[in-house]
């Protein structure tokens, strides 16, 4: 369990995070936040890159920051702008990163090459990535940060640069490892669908604090309330909110297609009536 205890992180006079305390266990939870409401601070304290001015985090009852390096060896991260030597290819970055974290030689090259395989870049493993695009760049770092089998993976918008099929795939890929591992994922994505079909909760962050933290279906019934902090909730979720204000009698918290398809069923079941 990651906990976060009256957390606080100030830049000078400017107070990014402001007394946050939050509980994450086993699951995939979406982070959602307008710009500067300080999610990246939030996830540079999680990884150990940055210490919060006042309060803790601990992992199952432990400072993460007393734990050193047993912490970051449970811990997965890939960064908004993640660096990579581009000279080297996908296996020899891996292989490299495998060795700075003792992983053995046998097991880091099973681990590698399932990884490779696992985020499409099976064919590539051992070209240059100088002449990679922006997509497949994402990838690798993707597989970095599940190199060490990680407890707790943070993946700050792991899908930029993807098309929708690739999107679809690294996502798909990012649930399953979840379901096998039944490890702790933070997924900050600006794509409220994806958040929509992939997370289990949602934390929503604005002007420094928790604005809402809940289950999906709870958040993303508070449309408006998303709205007025400058966010936009999933196409689907507006669409039926229109239907409620004309007096059709549907959810308030439809956020994905199979939900919708499900709602419009059982509404068509009852002859489409409203509820005038």
């Amino acid at each position: 369990m990651l906990s976060v205890e009256h957390v606080t992180k100030k830049y000078g006079n400017f107070t990014a995070l402001n007394d946050v305390n939050l509980t994450f266990t086993n699951g995939v939870y979406g982070l959602l936040a307008p710009n500067g409401a300080g999610k990246t601070t939030l996830m540079k304290m999680l990884a150990t890159l940055l210490r919060p001015t006042s309060g803790t985090i601990r992992w199952d009852g432990e400072e993460i920051l007393a734990m050193g390096e047993d912490y970051r060896g449970l811990l997965g991260y890939l960064p908004q702008e993640p660096g990579y030597y581009k000279n080297y290819s996908p296996k020899q970055f891996l292989t490299y990163l495998a060795a700075l974290q003792c992983i053995g030689k046998k097991e880091a090259e099973k681990r590698i090459d399932l990884l490779l395989e696992e985020v499409a870049l099976s064919e590539v493993k051992n070209k240059k990535m100088r002449g990679f695009s922006g997509g497949m760049l994402q990838r690798v770092g993707i597989a970095q940060a599940m190199l060490n089998d990680p407890q707790l993976l943070i993946l700050d918008e792991p899908t930029a640069g993807l098309d929708p099929k690739g999107r679809e795939q690294i996502l798909g890929m990012i649930k399953a490892y979840h379901r096998q591992r039944r490890n702790t994922i933070l997924l900050v994505s600006h794509s409220m669908e994806d958040i929509a079909r992939y997370a289990n909760k949602v934390l929503v962050l604005n002007r420094s604090g928790v604005a809402m933290y809940d289950d999906v279906a709870t958040v993303f019934s508070r449309a408006e309330e998303i709205t007025r902090i400058g966010l936009s909730v999933p196409q689907i979720t507006r669409i039926f909110g229109r239907l409620r204000a004309q007096g059709f009698p549907v959810s308030e918290s439809v956020y994905t297609m199979d939900y919708a398809k499900q709602e419009l069923l059982s509404l068509l079941a009852k002859g489409g009536k409203t509820g005038a």
